[in-house]
This record gives structure tokens, C-alpha cells and sequence, in this order.
């Protein structure tokens, strides 16, 4: 993380938000049959841009410089899908 940037503050608000991530899974599961699996899910907010990945079993989460441009971006979630099918 660059100098500057800030990360989750306390282990209660890591906590937190990892519930939430899982949450938002369990949400999004409930549409895989009439609308097909999610590829992944991404959020841009004003200080960075989260990226959330599904494989099988596991909920991977990702933060970038939202200052990346979208080709760069979409490489990113190309190779991380990759990197992490087996799991």
C-alpha cells in the first residue's frame, strides 16, 4: 500500500467487513440459476477500486490504485481468475 493510504483500522472493522464479502456472496448465489454464476465483482470508490473473485470454494478480495486505468484493471481480474481456479 502506498504511503499515505490508509488500510482497515482495527480488527473489528476487518471483521466486519469480511462478513459483508460474504454476505454479498451468499446474495449473489441466489441468482446463479436464473441469471448464471457471478465472473466477479467490481467496485470503484473515490480512494480505491475492490475487486472480489469467486472460485469454487473461496471469496478472494482485492484493492487497486483506482487510478488504473480499466484495460489494466480487467488484466488484473484476467490473472487473478486464473491464478486462483483451483482453489
Amino acid at each position: 500500500m502506498k504511503k499515505g493510504k490508509t488500510s482497515l483500522k482495527s480488527q473489528k472493522e476487518e471483521e466486519h467487513f469480511c462478513k459483508q464479502v460474504a454476505l454479498g456472496r451468499r446474495m449473489r448465489n441466489e441468482f446463479n440459476k436464473s441469471l448464471g454464476k457471478v465472473n466477479y465483482v467490481h467496485i470503484e470508490r473515490e480512494r480505491v477500486t475492490q475487486i472480489v473473485v469467486y472460485p469454487k470454494r473461496k471469496t478472494i478480495y482485492v484493492t487497486l490504485e483506482p487510478k488504473l486505468n480499466m484495460e489494466r484493471k480487467m488484466e488484473l481480474v484476467h490473472l487473478i481468475k486464473k491464478k486462483t481456479a483451483h482453489l
